[in-house]
């Protein structure tokens, strides 16, 4: 008994290794003196009698061997424990209450465990002896002798049938509705069940909430800090708040919050919860079967947390981790769980049983954001004031964006000018629109349109009212009546006649990001699928103001049809919800087509703008020829009153031709000092673009030129 006389204070093998619990710490006493038992036993199975051996671990036997003799020892066994002095001993230890000691029960520790599930001595033993070999690394070795297994250093049902002194108790634990598995506080696997040989793991972030109730958060979770601004509940809100409470605590309770990016969806959270939120942080949940996300679940049932997971945080797992199948791993563990979402249809998959009503997060409206911003650029300049309305409606960003853009311009180390604040809110903006569009970089300066005046007039009556929104919408109040709907216009012309190039310009003159509408992406032959994806399109935009152009826009706008199936009944569905979210679209909305006469007569009434581009006459041709020239080219050479009153091109085409004649002309990539272009290299230039355009052009038409192209194989 000396062997042992030294080790009688200490809780675990390690020497000082104490739980800020004092339950826990008598429970896992309670382990490591039955496990000591257990090597002394397994010593006197050797024919080892010297109590010094205990120094040692016994050698591993074979398995079959070791099963075979259970009942072969039993009753010596039960004897030894009763006649061997430190077997005694050690029996002693462990008759004593094992709840002795410290019986300060704090929230989410051991003892409150064993408290609030009501577990009986077999099912606090076997949470201790998990808790034993996530805390105790010296354990390991000794679990492994008593599990007569080298590697196995995690315990099991099997060895906590062993060590207790009731086995038949432990049958109850293998249930998987037990108290144990169904709060997380063991990891259950997820495709043998559980067995006999299923270790009893413990997530060290539960053990740490076990055995140290006071230990700090992990950094994957972060506590939402009460707003200095709170958000009023609607009623809708406060009717789920009130639903929550009322509900029974016994399984998951997921509360969907429905908010634009940016919003203020936290401090919705907040509200409706009553009590401390935790954030859960950027981190991947799809390992090891949501294993850390169970942990973190049984962590916030123990501390009494709700748990608030944003959009950001699910749309960062990737495609291999469902939000159905990340619920559903922790719907047994009774927590509140705030889900940020962009759209209903987010609900669609998850687990209905589970869900309390959808709250909606409000949008802030144009006079929200303007007092905001001013409240977070205190003191506002008249300049600055001006700007800021501009912004408040051009760029439709919710409280948490407008602070963290508002942070960035105060370290400046001036107040902030009114450009700083555009370019702020411009490099906030961030569009992913995947395959849906791709981002236009404009090529044009706005002195390149060249437009017959009735044409440009209309044009220029485009740009005056975009610039004039924020005043008719919010200064003189049409905001409502119009839905603060933006511009939609239709550039309609043959092709090659400027409707691209007046779309740049516009981007450039407005200083608006400019997207090309991927038809063949939009466009899909499932049912629902167009809608769908126009959904997306159009949602992204809203935030701020944007140019959306759709190039041969009558694939998508065209006429709709007499209904003879179901497709052509959704398919005027489609075109329906189109010309309903044209109608609310914030921003300018571009469409071209060569083929107006295929459009739908509803949608061209429903357009701001109808801008007809004709092919150019001489007079603007030959601006077209001189604009098309590069500026580090002479192109005196060139007769342009001819090459404009003889050849009837668009400017598109005209642009083609400058270009392939300056490729003729460039002598094998060797620089010249001084480039100049021709009236050889044009003239068969003009040829090979009637040839591509399939159009017939005479000999009689070049005039004096025509020497250039007799000998090209003219036809």
């Amino acid at each position: 008994m000396s062997t042992l006389s030294h080790t009688q204070n200490f809780t675990t093998f390690s020497p000082d290794l104490k739980a800020g619990d004092g339950v826990a710490n008598t429970w896992m006493r309670q382990v490591t003196l039955r496990l000591r038992r257990e090597v002394a036993w397994r010593w006197h199975q050797q024919g080892v009698h010297d109590h010094g051996a205990l120094g040692k671990l016994p050698p591993l036997v074979e398995q079959l061997s070791a099963s075979l003799d259970l009942t072969r020892y039993w009753a010596e066994k039960r004897s030894f424990f009763e006649r061997d002095a430190t077997a005694q001993y050690l029996s002693n230890q462990l008759s004593l209450d094992p709840f002795q000691g410290d019986h300060a029960v704090l929230k989410g520790s051991f003892g409150w465990v064993v408290a609030t599930l009501d577990l009986d001595a077999a099912s606090a033993f076997v949470l201790a002896l998990g808790l034993m070999a996530v805390f105790d690394p010296a354990a390991g070795p000794v679990i492994a002798a008593c599990l007569n297994e080298s590697n196995a250093t995690q315990p099991t049902l099997d060895l906590a049938q062993q060590l207790w002194d009731e086995p038949e108790h432990m049958l109850a634990i293998a249930d998987p509705s037990h108290p144990l598995w169904r709060y997380g506080l063991l990891q259950r696997p997820q495709s043998t069940g559980i067995h006999w040989h299923t270790p009893l793991v413990v997530s060290p972030t539960v053990a740490n909430a076990l055995l140290f109730p006071h230990g700090a958060l992990p950094q994957t979770l972060k506590p939402l800090v009460l707003s200095n601004d709170p958000h009023p509940l609607s009623e809708q809100a406060r009717l789920v708040s009130l639903q929550l409470q009322a509900r029974s605590g016994h399984t998951l309770r997921i509360v969907p919050v429905c908010g634009e990016s940016g919003s203020a969806a936290s401090e919705v959270v907040q509200a409706i919860a009553q009590g401390p939120v935790v954030k859960l942080q950027n981190t991947s949940l799809a390992g090891d079967d949501f294993a850390y996300f169970k942990a973190l679940a049984t962590l916030c049932w123990l501390k009494g947390l709700a748990l608030f997971m944003s959009n950001e945080v699910l749309e960062a797992q990737g495609e291999s981790c469902k939000p159905s199948e990340l619920l559903r791993s922790i719907q047994s563990i009774p927590i509140k769980l705030f889900l940020e979402i962009r759209g209903r249809s987010a609900l669609s998959h998850l687990p209905p049983q589970l869900l309390l009503p959808m709250v909606e997060v409000p949008r802030l409206d144009y006079g929200d954001r303007v007092a905001y911003w001013k409240h977070h650029l205190a003191p506002v300049t008249p300049d600055l004031e001006q700007a800021i309305t501009e912004c408040a409606r051009r760029f439709r960003y919710e409280k948490r964006t407008i602070q963290r853009i508002c942070s960035g311009l105060k370290q400046l180390p001036q107040k902030p000018t009114a450009s700083e604040l555009k370019g702020a809110c411009r490099a906030e903006l961030d569009l992913d629109m995947g395959e849906l569009a791709q981002t236009v970089t404009p090529r044009f300066e706005p002195e390149s349109l060249v437009l017959p005046p009735k044409q440009q007039m209309l044009f220029q009556e485009i740009d005056h009212a975009m610039r004039s929104l924020t005043q008719v919408h919010y200064g003189w109040g049409t905001s409502r009546v119009w839905n603060e709907c933006g511009i939609s216009v239709l550039f309609a012309g043959p092709p090659g006649t400027g409707k691209t190039m007046a779309a740049e310009v516009l981007a450039v003159r407005l200083d608006l990001p400019m997207y090309r509408i991927d038809l063949s992406q939009v466009v899909n032959k499932y049912i629902g699928e167009t809608e769908k994806n126009l959904k997306k399109l159009f949602d992204l935009a809203d935030s701020s103001d944007t140019i959306l152009f759709f190039d041969e826009a009558d694939a998508l706008f065209g006429k709709r049809t007499e209904v003879k199936d179901a497709h052509d009944r959704y398919a005027n569905l489609e075109i329906s919800y189109l010309l309903e979210r044209m109608e609310r679209f914030k921003g300018l909305a571009i469409l071209a087509t060569n083929r107006k006469k295929d459009l739908d007569e509803a949608f061209l009434r429903r357009l701001r703008y109808i801008v007809d581009f004709p092919l150019p006459d001489i007079p603007e041709r030959r601006r077209i020829w001189q604009q098309s020239i590069p500026p580090k080219v002479d192109g005196s050479a060139l007769d342009l009153d001819f090459l404009a009153r003889q050849f009837p091109l668009a400017g598109g085409h005209i642009r083609s031709i400058v270009f392939n004649a300056c490729l003729q002309t460039a002598n094998g990539g060797k620089d010249t000092p001084s480039p100049r272009l021709g009236m050889e290299q044009v003239a068969m230039a003009v040829k090979r673009e009637y040839d591509k355009l399939n159009r017939t052009v005479s000999l009689e038409q070049f005039g004096p030129y025509a020497k250039f192209i007799t000998g090209a194989s003219y036809e």
